[in-house]
């Protein structure tokens, strides 16, 4: 799903949009024992709850496609087949009516999940009748073309608030508040099946994870009997890997800036396509990359096999997660200097009478600790005026 179609689903929930048949809640203690579990129609809260529940929704549905939300690609054999698949069908079909079907998926949960403390299990379904969009945006939608039925899961952590003095209108007073367990942002979740091309895609489900960097494995090989796909932060750590085994020596300042500024453009692209497939880069564009940059043949042949061996022949990698297009870090063990990605130009490497030299160019508006200094010019033994 790409952002735009993201955004659609998450402008259904509000509670004036919605036609959410039910909410199912599955309460469990840090035994691994369900404490408690309800299913209600969401019109049976109060407003001010059905918003509370519905934002817990819609976080579920936040996040950077990539890497905080994950496309999940189910095999045709396990469309026709796999019983994991044929749960989350039959749950969906179903509007989350069948105790049975609930259970089960709660119980694959509760048994693969690794979650520290007690968390919330919340379940919903949604009917969405996908209006017609002409291409003409000054026109008005018209009928429904289908009804998309979705379900949307989402798992909280339940934590047990500080003790504090709190505001009591009763008597106009302050008084200590007990400590009470209050529902968390979710964690993880997902979203089933995708809203693809405005329709229905019964062949992907679209994960959410909080944390980009732990994606919960046997979560998703519990829920959809798929491999999980590989953290966005252990994916630049790789790919950085790489990049240092393959090149070593030839592995520059310039080459490392010029692989940044590429894909920093790439991303700032894209990113003003809503309507896009997240951005990936292949292996082969990265090589063309790091060959404008003058890296010897041999070095780029190292690093196709490289590439190849960590993430798979024709296997491509989210920009996003093997660059961040907002920073620009030059570090040493002593010094860290941090650079506006637009002007990394700035900066630049020399050796100066046998030490390496990373220089920064600066001519006015130069601060240390918040105050303005000026720098003086001399001469180094080289002639050059600083």
């Amino acid at each position: 799903m790409n952002r735009k179609e993201i955004a659609e689903i998450r402008r259904r929930l509000n509670p004036d949009k919605n036609a959410i048949s039910c909410v199912r809640g599955c309460y469990v203690n840090e035994k691994r024992e369900v404490v408690a579990t309800f299913n209600r129609s969401l019109m049976a809260f109060p407003q001010e709850e059905q918003e509370k529940y519905l934002s817990i929704f819609k976080r579920t549905l936040a996040g950077i496609p990539g890497r905080n939300l994950i496309d999940i690609e189910f095999r045709p054999d396990q469309v026709m087949e796999d019983e994991a698949h044929g749960l989350l069908m039959g749950l969906r079909n179903t509007a989350l009516t069948v105790d049975a079907g609930v259970e089960q998926l709660c119980a694959k949960i509760i048994d693969s999940l690794e979650l520290e403390g007690n968390y919330l299990i919340l379940m919903m379904h949604d009917a969405y009748d996908v209006p017609f969009r002409h291409t003409d945006e000054n026109k008005a939608d018209v009928v429904s073309e289908e009804v998309f039925n979705y379900m949307l899961v989402s798992v909280c952590p339940v934590k047990l608030t500080k003790p504090a003095l709190s505001y009591f209108s009763e008597d106009n007073a302050f008084h200590s508040r007990d400590l009470e367990w209050v529902v968390a942002a979710p964690e993880l979740g997902f979203m089933f099946p995708t809203f693809d091309d405005r329709a229905t895609n019964i062949y992907s489900a679209l994960y959410f994870t909080r944390d980009a960097a732990n994606v919960h494995d046997e979560f998703i090989d519990a829920v959809f009997h798929c491999d999980a796909p590989m953290p966005a932060a252990e994916q630049r750590e790789v790919f950085q890997a790489v990049l240092e085994d393959a090149l070593d020596d030839d592995l520059s300042f310039e080459v490392a800036q010029t692989v940044h500024e590429q894909l920093r453009e790439m991303i700032e692209t894209h990113n003003q396509d809503k309507a896009a497939e997240p951005l990936v880069v292949s292996r082969k564009e990265v090589s063309g990359m790091l060959e404008s940059c003058g890296v010897p043949e041999e070095k780029l042949a190292a690093f196709e096999e490289k590439y190849d061996a960590e993430f798979g022949q024709g296997i491509s990698l989210s920009a996003m997660n093997i660059a961040e297009p907002k920073k620009f870090e030059v570090r040493t063990p002593d010094v860290v200097v941090q650079v506006n990605p637009e002007r990394s130009d700035l900066i630049e490497t020399r050796i100066i009478d046998g030490f390496k030299y990373i220089l920064i160019r600066a001519e006015e508006g130069v601060e240390v600790n918040g105050v303005s200094i000026n720098i003086a010019s001399r001469e180094t033994s080289e002639g050059a005026t600083f």
